[in-house]
């Protein structure tokens, strides 16, 4: 996307730690592309722009840190997107603060085109999740490429439904993995999908580096829906920038005795759109399924992962719905969608505790209740 030499020129100023945004922005609007500003003379500079930014100016980043950049640039299925990049993604221009480089492991061809972000708790629970991976799936078999940040909950359940068509934007360096647990989820997304992260190589994960993140994901997409998010989560920022940049925000709702639905819904007091079907996403964007924006190529293996990672339903789902219990069972009567103490539930049914334990753990391995923090039970069928 770059070549050898633009990279360099991009590398020396973006990884320059002397000078900031808005000196390198100041230097580039004033003396054009970054081979320029880096000729100018250092008294030009200092008379132009004051001595400060013309002295980081003159003392660039270190060789090796260059050089390791440009290594990881040569590798395989590695990327730097640029300002001036073709193929440099315009719904970032939206932004006032658009990132001058982009490192993206996989296809940037997926930064493009049409995407919805899907956003949630971290420890969300097992029917959100479930719904998070059941509306991306559904969304990138109509050809919405899904957009999310590869963080624990939501975020990864929305990568995994979605994983043929898939961007993850993340807050850390391109050559890392956080949380580390992600890794093998984040070799399936770039081999098949897209990482992309603004931050030099090796930044570890620093709080506040993820709103930064939550804005690109607002950016890249043309609207954000969060399926489940407590009321100071951050979810509801990646919400909030799409709406100030004009895209769409649609929220799942949920009981109001979860506190993982009360995010949700004081968006939708908020104007954000309800949504209970992904045919109500699509009804309200008058979709009609495009063309892929490139020509898919068949990718071996990821990027620095050596065999290719294999794609399907993962075998800790279960492959069909489990039998639902008899209707007239007390203890599933005494379940419901919404999240129980274990407590209530032995006073609902009058069951010795030891029994509701037993059949709970029971139907918990089965794939039909969850259990949630808090020592409650979930129905999940």
């Amino acid at each position: 996307m770059t070549s050898l030499e633009e990279a360099r020129a991009w590398l020396t100023l973006t990884l320059n730690p002397n000078l900031t945004a808005a000196n390198l922005r100041l230097l580039l609007a004033r003396y054009g592309l970054p081979e320029e500003v880096l000729a100018q003379p250092r008294s030009r500079v200092a008379a132009e722009l004051g001595e400060r930014v013309a002295a980081a100016l003159a003392t660039p980043p270190a060789e090796a840190l260059l050089d390791a950049a440009l290594a990881w640039l040569a590798q395989p299925n590695h990327h730097l997107l640029t300002l001036a990049s073709p193929g440099y993604p315009k719904a970032l221009l939206d932004l006032a603060d658009a990132p001058l480089v982009l490192y993206v492991v996989g296809n940037p061809a997926w930064l493009s085109g049409d995407a919805l972000a899907i956003v949630g708790a971290r420890r969300a629970s097992a029917a959100g999740k479930a719904t998070a991976r059941a509306f991306a799936e559904a969304l990138a078999q109509a050809g919405v490429t899904v957009v999310s940040g590869l963080a624990q909950g939501i975020d990864a359940a929305a990568h995994e439904g979605a994983i043929t068509r898939t961007v993850a934007v993340i807050g850390t360096g391109a050559d890392r993995v956080y949380p580390a647990a992600h890794r093998q989820l984040a070799q399936r997304i770039a081999q098949h999908g897209a990482i992309v992260s603004e931050f030099p190589l090796g930044t570890p994960a620093l709080p506040h580096h993820f709103p930064r993140r939550n804005r690109l994901i607002a950016a890249l997409s043309r609207g954000t829906l969060v399926v489940e998010a407590a009321v100071n989560s951050g979810s509801l920022i990646t919400a909030r920038l799409a709406a100030e940049l004009g895209r769409d925000v649609f929220a799942i709702p949920g009981s109001i005795h979860n506190p993982l639905a009360k995010g949700c819904h004081r968006l939708i007091r908020e104007g954000a759109k309800l949504v209970e079907s992904v045919e109500d996403i699509l009804e309200e964007w008058r979709w009609q399924t495009p063309p892929l924006p490139f020509a898919p190529q068949p990718t071996h293996a990821a990027a620095g992962s050596g065999a290719a990672v294999g794609v399907g339903t993962p075998d800790h789902y279960p492959q069909q719905p489990p039998e639902p219990s008899p209707p007239d069972d007390p203890l599933w009567q005494a379940l419901g969608f919404d999240p129980v103490p274990f407590d209530a539930l032995v006073a609902r049914t009058g069951l010795a505790s030891s029994e509701v334990s037993a059949r709970l753990l029971e139907w918990e391995l089965e794939g039909r209740v969850a259990k949630l923090p808090g020592d409650c039970y979930q129905r999940l069928s």
